[in-house]
Parts: structure tokens; sequence; C-alpha cells
């Protein structure tokens, strides 16, 4: 799979739920997210005009983010996601709270 190049620009598109231009042009297309085991995630992308595949790598949670999520569940809420907003619910997976959109592992419970 190929890396891409302007990976800030297409995170922040991603997290608006925006489509993301395509390197070889057209856009990219999601196929999976995969979680990571040190709370990052990988999301699989594929080209819409020239089926190569493509990696983009989503960063941890942030100490902020985690805060607000344990501040979030503190106050007994169901936090989302703080990249996507409101809307995107944080999901149990094992011992994490993790966002189905982006697959970024925020808090432990």
């Amino acid at each position: 799979m190929l890396q891409l190049d302007n990976e800030k620009q297409l995170l922040k598109q991603y997290y608006a739920g925006q489509q993301m231009g395509s390197p070889n042009g057209g856009f990219l297309i999601l196929l999976g997210v995969r979680h990571a085991g040190d709370g990052s995630a990988v999301g699989i992308f594929e080209c819409s005009v020239s089926s190569l595949r493509y990696e983009l790598v989503i960063p941890k949670a942030t100490r902020t983010e985690r805060k607000k999520v344990r501040d979030a569940i503190d106050d007994g809420e169901d936090p989302d996601c703080p990249r996507h907003g409101s809307g995107q619910r944080l999901v149990r997976a094992g011992k994490d709270l993790v966002c189905t959109g982006c697959g970024v592992a925020y808090a432990k419970v």
C-alpha cells in the first residue's frame, strides 16, 4: 500500500466527513479502519480512478482529547468522538472506548 503525502489536510477532511481528493485524480474511498495496539489507527483508502490503495495513519488521542472524554464519562454522559464532533459516539471495544469512524482509542473503561 502507498502512503499519502498531505496527511494533515486529508485528516481534517476525513474528520469533517468531506470528500478527499486522490493524488491520481478522482477521490479516495474508505475501505476500512484498523485499530492499532498503541491507540492509533490506520485508514485504508482506494482511489476511485486508479484503484490504487493508500494508507493514512490516524494519530492516537492527545492528552486534551482523552481528558475531554474522561470528563464526559465522569459527568455521566456518553462521550462523542472529540475529532468527529457530536453524533459520533464512542463504543466499547474490549477495555477501550473507541471511535468507529477513526478507530482511535480515547479512554479505558
